[in-house]
Parts: structure tokens; sequence; C-alpha cells
């Protein structure tokens, strides 16, 4: 396993010292989370040995599909592999070696306000907010097709929840735009009303090709190193595998582009066990794991070195009415062998987040998205997608479940960083004031630090019954309903140089006239 990262160390002590560290926690924000604490294990080396090989067992017998993408064909008829028409069988071993001799063990994704930067991979753990509702929910208005501006407000409430590090991608799918251009104005929000990282647009090459666009004139003379002379990561984006063993041409062709220009592509195979993968646990990540090594392995051939993620969406249905379900034991195991998996292979890994199939933001909301976050977390996932909003398995994006999910993040913020054993950590210094036989709550040491001490949620009640009853004795979601109101209501959008405004709007304006006006 990784080792643990060594504990923080510090001079720190109670009162004077404590006060300052405190003041300076209150105004500062960790980009990503620096993990603290060890990795769950559940299969020996014995386990993760058979998985390894059976992937490459259906890698080089079976084969995975590369569907009307002639070049990726010929790419991998000259790498040595066996194409007979769309199907491409890997000599054993092949794709592991084209993924460990490249691709990076971590790497940087630049934000447009480099204090936002994050590390992606390593002992890192990013959270992203839900990708790819075509519903959103609140208790006001109840459920319904998403538009720009809920896509424009769950933006803002991302760059105003600081549990979460990145901005994400189709944080909900605006149905009141036209399919063919709705790209450019997801894209420019994550641009405009936020300045932390954010993730492309993937349904169509021409789509990745104009968020590169984008992304160049954002960023400017900083999309290059100046050092290396090569392109900064920039976007992040999401490639899913039609599982099962199979990538289409919109796919490929996405991560052509992105790959092209030096920007990260996360290979996710997208699984519900028992309908597009075997029901058991080590057939289904198995059968990941050989998904995501030809998907990362082509992304090698495509650009060597271009960073790439290890992904996956893995959970079970029913196999009484053949639904999703969310929050159960199998999938969790999947979690943690597919992100051993991973680290073997000394890549980033992706997976997670609050994942539920409740319609509302109930307790089977609740305790769904908080079993598949705190698996997540223990896990060791790099790179959190749908950490924050899910709801009705991933049909609706909720304003509610928004900030309870955030509320959950920053708590896993606080787990995952460990113990702190500075000086002040240790608290020796109260346990000499106070003495046997005395409270601590007025020592210098509790004074000093009582703002900082514990995890404060943002949503939860622990008042008594009487002064919860005197404030409206609302439940959570109705606390929730009024945390994002508020959050909405205080947002100010961070600063953007107005040329750069400007650049962005006309590209969008100019290639948005070149479609046929029929294809609104």
């Amino acid at each position: 396993m990784t080792a643990k990262p060594s504990p923080r160390r510090g001079r720190r002590g109670g009162g004077r010292d404590a006060k300052r560290a405190r003041a300076a926690a209150s105004v500062t924000r960790d980009p990503y989370i620096k993990r603290g604490i060890p990795y769950v294990s559940v299969l020996d080396e014995e386990g993760l040995s058979t998985i390894e090989r059976n992937a490459d067992t259906i890698l080089e017998e079976i084969g995975i599909e590369f569907r009307d993408d002639p070049e990726s064909l010929e790419m991998w008829r000259a790498a040595g592999a066996d194409v007979q028409g769309e199907r491409v069988r890997f000599p054993r071993g092949m794709c592991r070696k084209l993924v460990m001799d490249t691709a990076p063990s971590e790497f940087v994704q630049h934000a447009r306000n480099p204090a936002n930067n994050v590390v992606i991979g390593g002992d890192n753990t990013v959270l992203v907010p839900a990708y790819g509702p075509p519903f959103v929910m609140d208790l006001d208005k109840g459920r319904r097709y998403a538009t720009i501006e809920d896509f424009q407000n769950f933006v803002k409430l991302a760059y105003s929840s600081p549990e979460l590090h990145h901005s994400g991608g189709t944080v909900c799918e605006p149905v009141d735009l036209p399919v063919n251009k709705r790209h450019f104005d997801m894209v420019y929000a994550h641009m405009r009303y936020s300045d932390k990282p954010f993730m492309g647009s993937v349904t169509a090459p021409e789509r990745a090709e104009d968020t590169v666009a984008m992304a160049k004139l954002l960023f400017g003379e900083n999309f290059i190193d100046p050092e290396t002379g090569v392109e900064k990561t920039v976007v992040i984006n999401l490639i899913n595998a039609n599982s099962p063993m199979t990538f289409d041409e919109t796919m490929l062709g996405a991560a052509k582009v992105y790959a092209r220009n030096n920007q990260a592509t996360i290979i996710s195979p997208f699984i519900l066990a028992g309908a597009m993968s075997p029901v058991t646990v080590a057939g289904t990540a198995a059968q990941i794991l050989a998904e995501a090594l030809a998907g990362m392995a082509f992304v090698q051939l495509v650009r060597p070195g271009a960073p790439v993620v290890f992904g996956t969406f893995a959970s079970s249905i029913s196999m009484q009415s053949g639904a999703p379900t969310f929050g159960s034991p199998e999938p969790s195991l999947v979690m943690y062998v597919a992100a051993e998996l991973a680290r073997r292979l000394k890549v980033p890994f992706r997976s997670g987040g609050g994942l539920c199939a409740s319609k509302l933001p109930d307790a089977q909301a609740a305790y769904e998205a908080a079993n598949t976050l705190q698996t997540a977390a223990m896990a060791g996932v790099n790179f959190m997608l749908h950490t924050a909003g899910w709801l009705e398995g991933g049909l609706s994006m909720g304003y509610e479940k928004f900030v309870m999910d955030a509320d959950q993040a920053g708590m896993i913020g606080v787990m995952l960083k460990g113990v702190d054993m500075s000086e002040n950590g240790q608290g020796l210094s109260a346990i000499r004031e106070v003495g046997p036989g005395q409270h601590f709550l007025g020592c210098e040491h509790t004074q000093g630090n009582f703002e900082s001490a514990f995890y404060r949620s943002t949503i939860a009640d622990n008042n008594s019954y009487e002064q919860w009853e005197s404030e409206g004795s609302l439940d959570a979601s109705q606390r929730a309903n009024k945390r994002w109101k508020k959050l909405l209501n205080d947002y100010q959008a961070p600063a953007i140089d107005p040329a750069i405004d400007e650049a962005l709007i006309a590209f969008m304006d100019q290639r948005k006239a070149s479609f046929p006006d029929a294809n609104y």
C-alpha cells in the first residue's frame, strides 16, 4: 500500500500561537486535500494479481472494440496489436506497458486563478460537483428540466463552496439551448463565473476543439509553460467507455483532441454490474481494468505523456427491477479494488461521490450519499466526480442536495488530513493547565482553538429542542434550502480581464453563427 505521508510538524502551542493559527485558517482555503491517513485495502497481493491477469486475458483473448474510428485502428495496428475489423486484441502486457512507460503519476490542472490549481494523483484528493443530469430539483419548484440559468447557478454554488475544489463539467444539461451550441455557454459559464479548474466538452470532437480554443483565449500566453514549451493542462475531460468493452467514435475523437493538446482525459468505464459487467465484484473489477487500460494506452499512443486518469463509475442494479442501486456494499468493494489497481499502475484514480437513487434530499439520499462518499474517501480516490448534487440516479441535480453534500465534503476533507501531531495538536499545555478533576472549557488552549477545533456543519442542527423549535422546526432539507439561496444571494463573480471576456464572447458568437439556424 502507499505509505502514509509524514505527519505535519510545527512549534505551535496553545494561547497566542493557536489564536494566530486560527486567524490564518479563517482566511485561507486548501485548493485540494493532501491525504494524511492510510488507504483501505480489501484484497491481498494474490487477489490483485489475479484480477490483473484476468484483465490481460480479456484484452488478449476477447479484445476491445474501437468503433467507427479508422485512425484509432491504424494506430493500434502500427503499435503491434491484432486488429480484426473493429475488434482490437492486445499482446499480454502491452497496454500496461504503454501506460506505465509514459503516463504521469500525477499532474497539475491549472486554474485561471493560480491559487486554485489542483494536483491530481499521488496522495491528493480533489472534490468535484456532479456531472450530467438533465433535470434539476429544489423544494420550491420541484423537479424540472435544467436551463442555462440553473447551470450558472451550480457553477456559482461550486465557486462559493470552499469544501469543493473544482467547478466540474456538465453540472446539469441546459435543455433550453440547442444541443449543437450549448457547449459554448457551459464552458463559458465555468470560465466567467468561477476561477476554479473546470472540465471540457466531450460530446463531439469539434466541441472538444472549441473547448481547447476557448481555453487558449482564457489563459493567453500562460497556456504554454515557459520552462518546457509544452501546453499546460488547463481542462480535464470525461471519456466514458461504452461498457462492455467498447469505445465509440465520439469518445475516441474527443480523447484525441485533448491528448494532442496535452489536456487531461479521465478514461472511465461506465458499469452497472449485472447489466454491463458480471454480477461479481472480481469479474467487474477485471473488466473495468481491461477497459481502462485500453483507453489510457490509446491516449499514450496519441501523445506519449499526455495526462490520463484511471476512472470508473460502477454501481449495481436491482435484480428484481433492473433499476440502478446506490450506496450498496458491492460497488464499494469494486471501488476499493479499482483504486488499488490504479495505484499499482501509478496513475491517478477517479470515482466517487455522493450517489443515491432518492428523488428528494431525504434520509435515503443522505445515507446512500454518505456511504459512497466515505468509500471514495477511504479508497483513495484522487478526482471525486459527483461529490455534490446527485439525485435520482444522476437524472437530477438537487439544489438542497448540493449544499448537503458539500457539508459532507467538508467533513471528508478534515478526516483525510489525519491527526495533527504538532505541539498544539498534542494538547499537553491544556492538560498541564487544567490538571485532575477540572474542565477544559476555559483553559487557554481551548480558548485559542475553539473556533477551529472541530468541524462545524453548515446544515446540521445541534441545538436544544426548544431552540430548534423557536427557529422554525426546520429539517435538514429546509435548512439546506435556506443555505443555497444565501450562497447565491451573496455570490460575487471573480474578476476577469475585460479583453479576455470580450474575446471569448466574440469567439462564441462567430462559431455559433456558423451553424444553420435549423439546428436551434
